[in-house]
């Protein structure tokens, strides 16, 4: 379920949720699954993609989609992929410089997570705890009691994404996806255990601490390109990176009591809504300061 940032319920993408029921729940699309992620595969798909003969995709994708085309550079498209990568047009994702406020590094429906020692997350119809979900438990533990910001891209959204804040980041850190299942025997009623393949990036910031970035990358062949490696500096708003064919999902991990998050986006959470956020929109800020009266001197 799903809410504009005015409160209003908004439906999208019904068919490829239908279509991921489908493959999810029967043996037969299970089955499938195994198959259209083996690498081989994954790899000629993302070829293809990469090929001009993939453009007439372009048309079907957007009529079905309800793009429009008219936000967007379409000038020196000759693949899907080309299509998928479309950069928008100058203007349209205004990016809130304001240093006290944490902006969204993506178009995309936000969950605000507060995160628990145990606590696990439904990322991509899989569940993660932190530590899973960035390979380390060290790193993990740095944000307990801080918040797990999920923003889940549909196959229609600006696929890329920006720096939230300005600072200097670590080493991108790749952790491969996995795929099979859980009680083989039981065709009618075996569980898919899969972890999608992600990126993890610890980026310093200015004003928001350490917050670990990690973009998770499509079932099939969501390829993840980050533009730079350990010890680049980053200003806010500058392009991070983005994902290939795919729908995806990039998370932020924050710690403990470094930002506030709006309150819109953390009572739909409550609710189990997604809240629809944009490319550089303002979705929360630095808290504020606690101030003591005289009395209590």
């Amino acid at each position: 379920m799903i809410k504009n940032r005015k409160g209003e319920i908004i439906v999208t993408n019904e068919n490829q949720n239908r279509l991921l029921g489908k493959l999810y729940g029967s043996a037969a699309g299970r089955c499938a699954l195994k198959v259209l992620t083996a690498p081989a595969v994954s790899k000629t798909v993302g070829a293809f993609m990469d090929s001009s003969a993939s453009k007439p995709l372009i048309g079907h994708f957007v009529n079905s989609c309800g793009i429009d085309t008219s936000q967007y550079i379409m000038s020196g498209i000759n693949s899907y992929n080309d299509f998928f990568t479309r950069r928008i047009k100058s203007g349209r994702r205004p990016v809130d410089l304001n240093p006290r406020h944490l902006i969204s590094p993506c178009d995309s429906k936000l969950t605000a997570y507060e995160i628990g020692s145990g606590s696990c997350f439904r990322i991509k119809d899989s569940f993660y705890s932190v530590a899973d979900l960035v390979g380390s438990e060290r790193l993990a533990e740095r944000y307990t009691g801080g918040l797990c910001l999920i923003f889940r891209l549909e196959v229609d959204d600006y696929h890329r994404y920006c720096y939230i804040d300005s600072g200097v980041k670590s080493k991108n850190v790749f952790i491969p996806g996995e795929l099979h299942t859980v009680n083989p025997i039981a065709l009618e009623h075996y569980n898919i255990y899969k972890r999608n393949s992600r990126e993890a990036t610890v980026m310093y910031t200015e004003n928001f601490g350490a917050v670990t970035q990690v973009e998770v990358g499509a079932m099939l062949v969501g390829r993840i390109e980050n533009y730079h490696g350990k010890g680049y500096r980053f200003t806010k708003g500058e392009e991070k990176g983005k994902f290939l064919f795919g729908g995806s999902t990039i998370v932020l991990l924050i710690g403990k009591d470094c930002v506030q998050i709006d309150s819109d986006i953390l009572g739909n959470s409550a609710e189990g809504y997604e809240t629809v956020v944009k490319y550089g929109e303002r979705i929360g800020s630095l808290p504020k300061p606690v101030t003591t009266s005289s009395a209590d001197k």
